[in-house]
């Protein structure tokens, strides 16, 4: 055996090529959608200049390059391009690139992760019917082992030949989310599909929240709408979420009032009145505490720092 054959480390150069495609499709820094649907790649050239708060969606996210650090209610989760990021259900997070640079840039790539199609794979692969498991929470880190680096690869390989992508990318999504199901941690994917769960009925219950995050909330209600008493569902839902409901609302409310301003030019008072809060001190304050900042001032701040990215997965 020679010693370049010797030395060789087929991962590391598996890697290599996933974020030279990345980089390869990223114009600038940024976000960038691509031709298939559920894959978005993201590219910054410096790091995060303070945590960025945004809702994340169930997704894989995956770095090929650099590293980056997730806050979720009191909880870090620190990732590079050794591990993966599983997200299960719709969660409010903050994050911050910590490691980037114009020479060697953070990239990323995120996969959105379909409910419907993680039903439909785990009854044709006949994962079905496992022994229900307490409520998780629904974000996890993992080793990114060969089977899915692999997996990934086959995907993103087919941004360089688009006539591909509608025949193909179906195969390759389904063949990720098996081997996330097959994982050490594939149960808590398992359960966000399973109705019967109460990772499921958690996820309802979140899902009522983002469409109804401006309304009073009654923690007695809720726990009508998804069956479950109201003590479980607090209890539930702050394992799944590291918050409890409430705090999980006012997360919303404050994401969404930032991105009315930001994005529609609103008013504070305005802003505040839209996603639910009746005294403009009192949104000031929560706005402050969560953001660092009362909202003028942020803005003024956000402003000029976008001018890299919106925050990448």
């Amino acid at each position: 055996m020679s010693q370049s054959s010797a030395l060789y480390d087929p991962v590391a150069a598996s890697r290599q090529e996933l974020a030279d495609i990345i980089e390869r499709h990223c114009a600038g820094a940024g976000v960038h959608e691509t031709a298939i649907d559920a894959l978005s790649l993201a590219r910054m050239n410096q790091p995060s200049e303070g945590r960025m708060p945004t809702l994340y969606r169930p997704a894989l996210c995956v770095i090929a390059q650099g590293s980056k650090e997730i806050r979720v209610g009191p909880e870090l989760y620190r990732y590079d391009e050794l591990n993966l990021l599983v997200v299960s259900v719709t969660l409010p997070v903050s994050g911050m690139v910590i490691e980037a640079s114009p020479d060697k840039p953070y990239l990323s790539l995120r996969l959105d992760i379909d409910p419907g199609e993680l039903t439909r794979l785990i009854a044709d692969a006949g994962l079905a019917g496992s022994t229900p498991r307490p409520a998780s929470r629904g974000i996890y880190l993992q080793r990114l082992d060969t089977t899915v680096l692999d997996a990934l690869l086959r995907l993103m390989r087919l941004l360089d030949t688009p006539r591909d992508i509608p025949m193909l990318a179906p195969l390759f999504i389904r063949e990720i989310l098996y081997r996330l199901l097959r994982g050490p941690q594939g149960h808590l994917l398992h359960d966000l599909a399973m109705t019967d769960s109460q990772t499921h009925r958690v996820t309802r219950a979140i899902e009522w929240l983002n469409r109804n995050f401006d309304k009073a909330l009654r923690i007695e209600d809720l726990a009508r709408e998804v069956n479950l008493s109201p003590s479980t569902l607090h209890h539930r839902f702050k394992e799944v979420t590291a918050l409890s409901p409430l705090q999980y609302q006012k997360q919303l409310r404050l994401q969404e009032a930032r991105r009315l301003m930001l994005s529609e030019g609103l008013e504070v008072a305005v802003a505040g009145h839209r996603v639910g809060y009746e005294s403009p001190s009192q949104f000031s304050r929560e706005y402050s505490r969560l953001f660092g900042a009362p909202p003028l001032r942020d803005l003024a701040s956000l402003r000029s720092a976008l001018g890299d990215a919106a925050m990448p997965a």
